[in-house]
């Protein structure tokens, strides 16, 4: 099973993100290093941290301009419910779900932070946003739009006709 483990490869330069992602990564290797019998209360856990995670990254892009409905957020809203339908399954006695879906989430968490987190991350920079207050100490920065997709040019809607427009000219 794939582990996860800290490394700067993680790290976005946003220090409320990046003491949230370590202290995922930690509670991961938690579930990963687990005794059968404590393995649901540890998976609990991380269910908890994850909520809390992933509603404090949705809370930032509603506050700074990411649509509310973009793929970064439905990421996080599907994790979670795929981490709690695990859980049930865990309860009903198959940990072996539990333990598969730690492994799976060694993958993916990666690959996430470094992609959707780290747009996430360049755009609450930009904005001079204050993780501890929810100041943006740059409003000028605020896009004037709701950024649609997970911020990235080609997750945007918009960035779809032209592509085409510009592929059939």
């Amino acid at each position: 099973m794939p582990q996860l483990e800290w490394s700067d490869a993680l790290a976005l330069d946003l220090p409320a993100l990046d003491d949230t992602h370590r202290e995922f990564v930690d509670l991961l290797a938690t579930v990963q290093g687990a005794e059968d019998a404590q393995l649901l209360a540890h998976w609990s856990a991380l269910i908890d941290h994850t909520q809390a995670h992933f509603g404090r990254e949705d809370d930032w892009m509603q506050q700074t301009g990411f649509s509310s409905a973009n793929c970064h957020s439905t990421q996080h809203h599907v994790v979670l419910e795929v981490m709690r339908e695990c859980l049930k399954r865990g309860q009903a006695g198959s940990l072996g779900f539990v333990r598969q879906l730690a492994g799976e989430l060694a993958i993916w968490f990666p690959q996430h932070a470094q992609s959707m987190d780290a747009a996430l991350a360049l755009h609450l920079r930009g904005m001079g946003f204050d993780a501890q207050t929810g100041i943006v100490h740059l409003p000028q920065a605020r896009p004037s739009q709701d950024i649609q997709g997970c911020g990235g040019a080609s997750c945007a809607p918009q960035s779809l006709p032209e592509a085409s427009s510009t592929a059939s000219a």
